[in-house]
């Protein structure tokens, strides 16, 4: 079995519906245009129920089956907004808003989803539910989580989710899995150093935080490398360093920013630990003092084993089983699709999005030629899962 065929008749449309959210894109959870369009497409597609408002801005569309009267629902997961990114690449269909981009694909995403959703709704040729659900702000905001607290899961009952990422890189047609962690856990990191401001002249008088900061930062790469399994991946990066104003003062305080991941929680919740002593340790031995903060935490994206051979299986039907990794490399990539599958059993696969610019990218464009195959894969899954 191949792509479904019926998805090369309205291929265009779809494609349509990816181009003009691409030329529209919105952030976090401020995407009502977005969703609006979602949620109309569904509507008109005559899905039995579309529910606006899940976790602020989500979309929740439910087609019921006609092979029998079972209650087991899955969910089917798309994101769908845009990055603070001003795109580079002059398109017919380029983004009308400055410095706003779609460079992660979310328009790709929601536009497959929702022809999964007009093709189910037409056919119906299962027994149970489907839901699907349009997130907001995966790349800021942990919109995943946020649905989940307002009761995604009970409220349409949802007992397995999936979730998709297109991945430059990957031949069109192919398809990336893995079973376990996936993804790494991903965490803000701000560190505030406290000192004694005073003179450039006069730095015996003063309790330097760039020196406090600097001797931080060596001493967090240390330990990555001394305080962990060297077979569970750790990654800290200290991405910003702002301290002073003027040559001759030396500041009050430093600011360091960075990030965390991690493929393992109870590795991720162990280095908060390690990092928040290493810190505040370092500033007290120099005087000062130091605030280790951690925001926008997302876990690792850890896929069930049965869901994940579940979901190999549908990709190698529609691919083909040579073109479906089944244990493709772990990435240090973060997703919040994470929280859902703390929730809920379930698995996220990669489909290829050929030789395109990388994620997050200024050039990125979702390649449209992936379409059939990401539709034909949502629509398999929950006929084999709702068979």
């Amino acid at each position: 079995m191949t792509v479904i065929n019926r998805f090369a008749d309205f291929h265009d449309e779809i494609k349509g519906w990816r181009q003009d959210i691409h030329a529209n894109p919105e952030l976090s959870f401020d995407v009502e245009r977005t969703a609006g369009f979602v949620a109309d497409k569904l509507a008109s597609f005559g899905v039995d129920e579309v529910v606006t408002g899940i976790g602020r801005t989500g979309v929740v569309g439910i087609i019921r089956g006609n092979k029998g009267d079972s209650s087991k629902c899955i969910g089917l997961r798309a994101d769908m907004d845009a990055l603070p990114i001003q795109e580079a690449i002059e398109r017919p269909y380029g983004s009308k808003v400055d410095g706003k981009m779609h460079a992660c694909g979310h328009d790709g995403h929601s536009a497959m989803l929702l022809g999964a959703a007009k093709y189910l709704a037409e056919t119906r040729n299962f027994d149970g539910q489907v839901a699907v659900i349009f997130q907001p702000a995966e790349e800021d905001g942990g919109g995943g989580k946020v649905m989940v607290d307002d009761g995604l899961m009970e409220r349409f009952e949802i007992l397995e989710v999936y979730g998709m990422h297109n991945m430059p890189g990957l031949p069109i047609g192919s398809f990336a899995i893995r079973p376990g962690p996936f993804l790494a856990s991903a965490d803000d990191l701000v560190i505030t150093v406290a000192g004694r401001g005073g003179h450039a002249a006069r730095p015996h008088d003063c309790i330097d935080p760039i020196v406090i900061g600097t001797e931080i930062v060596q001493a967090l790469h240390t330990l990555v490398s001394r305080s962990r399994d060297p077979m569970h991946p750790v990654v800290v990066s200290i991405t910003q360093f702002h301290a002073g104003d003027t040559s001759n003062v030396i500041p009050q305080t430093a600011f360091l920013n960075g990030t965390l991941r991690t493929m393992d929680n109870d590795v991720r919740e162990h280095l908060h630990e390690r990092i928040m002593a290493t810190a505040t340790e370092i500033a007290a031995r120099h005087g000062g003092s130091a605030q280790v903060e951690f925001s926008q935490p997302y876990p690792a994206t850890d896929n069930h084993p049965e869901q994940t051979d579940k979901a190999a299986d549908v990709a190698s039907m529609v691919a083909g089983e040579e073109r479906v990794d089944r244990d493709a490399p772990a990435k240090m990539g973060a997703e919040d699709f994470s929280y859902m599958l703390l929730a809920r059993p379930g698995a996220f696969i990669m489909i290829g999005n050929g030789d395109s610019a990388g994620l997050h990218h200024p050039e990125y464009d979702f390649n449209d030629d992936a379409i059939p195959y990401g539709c034909s894969y949502w629509v398999r899954l929950a006929e084999s899962t709702l068979g």
